[in-house]
This record gives structure tokens, sequence and C-alpha cells, in this order.
């Protein structure tokens, strides 16, 4: 297993991964808010649901529950990133390098739930493991890395 993943791209601190977080937080919020708002206005306009009953909000909260998972569980796994993680240049990697796998994914997902319990204890972990690793990465075998790409020089063509 290899101590430096990525080729030894370095590993992504606190601050960042809070930012990308905040980021995707945002994008979820206010995707699911509009396309709420649009199925409810749907929704009301042909039947007589009345959208504070019991088992809207149970529809609603499941559905929301989905989306997140879904979106961080397949954004690790096709990309090793969330739209944040990739406007803040971070990836999720495993010790080889590539993006975690569909059930690492989703393990480490569980694993970040788990870490914000107890007050968010488990992140604060980051700040002291010498990778960079909170309880999430830990019980998915996980890192997350800034992307360090190579950028090809272009020069313009000359007549």
């Amino acid at each position: 297993m290899s101590d430096v993943p990525a080729a030894g791209a370095p590993y992504a601190g606190i601050v960042t991964r809070g930012v990308a977080l905040a980021i995707d937080a945002a994008v979820l919020t206010g995707g699911f808010a509009v396309a709420s708002a649009v199925f409810g206005l749907i929704l009301s306009l042909f039947t007589s649901v009345e959208v504070t009953s019991p088992a809207a909000v149970l529809g609603v909260a499941g559905t929301w529950t989905c989306v997140v998972v879904g979106y961080f569980t397949l954004g690790w796994t096709i990309a090793g990133e969330t739209p944040g993680m990739r406007l803040m240049r971070l990836r999720v990697v495993d010790a080889t390098g590539r993006p975690p796998g569909f059930f690492r994914s989703l393990l480490r997902l569980a694993g970040a739930v788990l870490a914000a319990i107890p007050f968010f204890a488990g992140f604060l972990l980051i700040l002291v493991d010498d990778r960079r690793r909170g309880l999430h990465d830990m019980i998915a075998r996980t890192f997350v890395v800034y992307v360090v790409e190579d950028y090809v020089v272009v020069r313009p063509l000359t007549d």
C-alpha cells in the first residue's frame, strides 16, 4: 500500500475540504429546492395532495436522502470528486491513486455521517493525522489530495 497516493499529490487540509463541502451543500440545497418547487407546483395543479401530510414530508425526506447519497457516492466513484471538490481542486483516491469504487464511496459517506454525529469530532482528526484523514477516510481507506496536473505549454503558430 502506497503511503503517498496519486504520485505524490499533497494531502488536502480541513479548510479546503470544508469549503468544498459548503459548495456541494449549496449546489444540493439550491437544486433540490428548485426541483421541489417545480414538482410541488405541478402536483398542486393536478392533484389535491396536502404537502404538509406526514406521507408527503416522509417522501421528501426520503427523496432528499437518495439525492444526497447519489450525489456524493456517484461523484466519488465516477470521477473521484464532486463539483465542490472540482472547484477546490481536490480528489478522493484510494491507496492506488484511483477513485474509490462504489462500495468504498458508500462506506466513506456512512463514515462521514458517523464523523458528524459527535459535534463533527470525526472531522477534527484531519488536523492531527499525518495524511490528513478524517474518520470517514480511515473507515473507507481513502485519501483526499490536491489535484496536481502538469499543464502543456502551447506555443503559438508562427507563419
